[in-house]
């Protein structure tokens, strides 16, 4: 198959192609280059795309939450603490594997909409003996969209609720159960994950460090989200977050960490030195007033950052396409700097930047032959009736009505706007029968009535 436009935005070593094509076969991209020279190579070859289309690799979304597939819209004008308190903690008592599975499938229509090909979740619940995350690995392989997924596992939340904190045992049981489903699924990752170092206690923090060097393990966290967790963190250790990560073990492995907002010269440096990535998540911090990402300085100091949504109920959506314009908009507000950052540099994090910070850029995040076919195709909408600068366009331009084809591995997700390995109307109704449910016993029930 051809997949052919007026521009392919490579990321790689051959930039923009004009006039370009890619050719994938078997799951694997095998040529790049001019359409007309691909359709000399590879006659009577299928041909998806026409000459006003743009051709991208597919999207990575750096960071989000399954786990919160079923509760967008109940958690605006909150900060992070009281999202925590009021909605998250009880939903995540109540999460079976079923709602993770089903969540799953519909926010992956979602992202897959958005031009999304491989999404980095960390599913959160405290329901012992559901092994509800594993729900995400079957939920991505129903869809088939590439992933890493990780269990947020939290034991000291300070919850006056029936129900006991997991025990650590049973914490990391579920970590090795997940790995292994993952392991065989085939598309799917694995790192271990911790929902925030204050939210553990140092028991687990500690067995967890210790399981991860052991299983050479990486990690994916959150770091340094608010001010009070600075705070909070001075106060239990006597350290910012960043030391005290270092100071467990958790810089001695891949280490991922979402936001990095309230980060110190010297954690920025220390971050770097470990050759950590961070999930930039600029939706979700503006909609919780958490701050502003310094994106400049940690770039600067050769961190390599990736764009992700967030969850469905911090977002409150999972549209890709509108996380990477958000997050070139709010640095050139922030820095009072139009020029801060570039449309290209903005798609490079989205794509090849998201694929290295992940440890996957071996495989996906750029056009080129011997990588996995991975790709979007756009075009055919009003917004892209007249393409100038392609970069721009896509970042500023675009949205998921701009999205006519995507394909994982080779596979067409999305077909002429079509969804092809899911009945998206089964879906939604599904997914509206289990939000009912677990807004009712999760205690919400009442504060939207729409649900």
């Amino acid at each position: 198959m051809i997949i052919r436009g007026a521009w392919v935005l490579t990321m790689g070593p051959d930039g923009a192609l004009e006039g370009g094509a890619v050719h994938i076969e078997d799951g694997e991209i095998t040529t790049v280059g001019s359409y007309r020279e691909l359709t000399r190579r590879h006659p009577g070859a299928t041909v998806v795309g026409d000459e006003h289309s743009i051709v991208i690799p597919g999207l990575i979304n750096a960071h989000t939450h399954l786990s919160e597939a079923l509760i967008p819209g109940m958690g605006s004008d909150l900060t992070l603490y009281e999202w925590g308190e009021r909605l998250v903690t009880p939903v995540s008592r109540n999460l079976t594997a079923e709602m993770a599975r089903e969540g799953t499938i519909l926010k992956a229509a979602e992202m897959i909409r958005s031009g999304v090909t491989f999404v980095n979740d960390m599913f959160v619940h405290s329901n012992p003996g559901t092994r509800a995350s594993l729900g995400v690995v079957e939920g991505l392989a129903e869809v088939g969209l590439r992933g890493a997924v990780s269990f947020g596992a939290e034991d000291a939340l300070g919850d006056t609720s029936s129900i006991p904190p997991m025990p650590v045992e049973e914490v990391l049981e579920e970590h090795h159960d997940l790995a292994s489903a993952a392991r065989e699924s085939g598309l799917v990752g694995f790192r271990y994950g911790i929902g925030t170092l204050l939210g553990q206690s140092d028991e687990l923090l500690e067995a967890g460090a210790a399981t991860c060097r052991e299983n050479g393990w990486g990690v994916h966290t959150h770091l340094s989200e608010v001010r009070e967790e600075v705070v909070d963190a001075s106060l239990r250790w006597g350290r910012r977050p960043v030391s005290q990560a270092r100071h467990l073990g958790f810089l001695e492995v891949p280490l991922l960490a979402a936001h990095a907002i309230w980060v110190t010269q010297e954690d920025i440096e220390t971050l770097a030195g470990a050759r950590a990535g961070i999930a930039h998540n600029p939706i979700a911090n503006m909609i919780l007033g958490s701050g502003v990402c310094p994106l400049a300085r940690l770039r600067a100091a050769g961190l390599e950052v990736g764009i992700g949504t967030d969850g469905a109920a911090s977002n409150d959506s999972q549209n890709m396409l509108e996380a990477v314009k958000m997050a070139a908009l709010l640095q050139k507000v922030h820095e009072l700097d139009p020029a801060v950052i570039s449309a290209d540099t903005v798609l490079e994090m989205a794509t090849i930047g998201g694929a290295r910070m992940l440890g996957v850029e071996g495989q996906v995040g750029s056009l080129e032959a011997g990588k996995r076919a991975d790709l979007v195709l756009l075009g055919g909408t009003v917004e892209l009736a007249a393409v100038h600068d392609p970069y721009q366009q896509v970042v500023y331009c675009a949205g998921p009505g701009s999205v006519s084809d995507v394909w994982v591995d080779g596979r067409r997700l999305l077909a002429e706007r079509s969804l092809t390995t899911i009945d998206e109307a089964a879906q939604i109704a599904r997914g509206r029968m289990l939000a009912r449910i677990v807004a009712r016993e999760a205690g919400l029930s009442g504060v939207h009535s729409f649900i």
